[in-house]
């Protein structure tokens, strides 16, 4: 066993983002708040601000190491939404947790969205594009905030029309991200902003899914050290197709979900289900602690 498969995994050089450095002694827990009347899960749900005020604090409560704002859903076949609504939804709500002493991301693609919440306060960029719209490195190249650079195949409007192809999914998935991270990186983006995300759902088939979860180590560009890997799997259509269950009952799946990513090296998991994450993520660091000690 190599040790980039190993559960003593590296851990990951610090990541700064915005006001804050992120350390990787254990996995950081990203808790999505989706602002958006249609998202997969949870869309409707915390569209009013008291409600979605709310959402954040009982994440914080829980035990969030980050929240995550969405706006526009991503879900597959979702239409997008105009920049004028994406910026009502999100902006509010970025200015209002800036102040709450948790770093802020916002989930986006869209390079003016990126410039308001920036502005606002916002401490992480969330791209499932990878910062491939015109304008997007310009947007966030001269900040401190930090960038999760994602995978993604087609966009969410087709990306699960008809079956998609890989000549193998690890490699292709990590050239991609190695090709967008030297982007960045040319463009003047300090490599300590960055992560990446090797986009579970996101024009991949169950089978593409499970060996991107399988050999996640393998995802990640290595330059010197190896990225940070955020890993997003939290309710969705891959573990659906193994427990069938609708999207709210697939919560102990997450978790089983959190927690191979865990052991495969992920430094950030995003998910729906905090309180639960964070418990069961507890009990596999101490696990693993105690498997560095022998």
């Amino acid at each position: 066993m190599s040790n980039s498969d190993s559960p003593l995994y590296p851990i990951p050089e610090p990541m700064q983002c915005g006001r804050f450095t992120f350390t990787f002694e254990r996995p950081l827990v990203m808790g999505i708040l989706n602002v958006t009347p249609d998202s997969f899960s949870d869309g409707g749900l915390f569209g009013e601000p008291g409600k979605a005020r709310q959402q954040a604090e009982m994440m914080l409560a829980d035990g969030a190491d980050i929240i995550d704002i969405g706006g526009e859903s991503t879900r597959p076949g979702a239409p997008p939404v105009p920049l004028d609504e994406e910026l009502a939804r999100v902006i509010p709500l970025v200015k209002e947790l800036s102040d709450a002493g948790i770093p802020v991301s916002v989930d986006t693609y869209k390079p003016e969205v990126m410039r308001h919440a920036l502005a606002s306060g916002a401490d992480l960029i969330n791209d499932i594009w990878g910062f491939r719209m015109p304008g997007a490195i310009d947007a966030v190249r001269d900040s401190q905030c930090g960038l999760c650079v994602m995978h993604m195949l087609g966009e969410p409007q087709t990306m699960q029309v008809g079956e998609p192809v890989y000549a193998d999914v690890v490699a292709d998935v990590r050239a991609f991200l190695d090709e967008r991270v030297n982007t960045m990186l040319s463009a003047g983006v300090a490599k300590n902003r960055i992560c990446v995300d090797p986009g579970f759902g996101f024009g991949k088939t169950v089978e593409h899914n499970y060996a991107l979860l399988a050999h996640l180590p393998k995802t990640t560009p290595v330059l010197g050290d190896p990225l940070p890997i955020l890993a997003g799997m939290s309710r969705k259509s891959m573990l659906g197709a193994l427990i069938n269950r609708p999207p709210r009952q697939r919560v102990a799946a997450s978790v089983a979900a959190a927690v191979c990513a865990a052991e495969r090296g992920a430094a950030i998991i995003r998910v729906h289900d905090v309180a639960e994450t964070v418990d069961a993520l507890k009990v596999w660091a101490a696990t693993r602690d105690a498997a560095r000690r022998a």
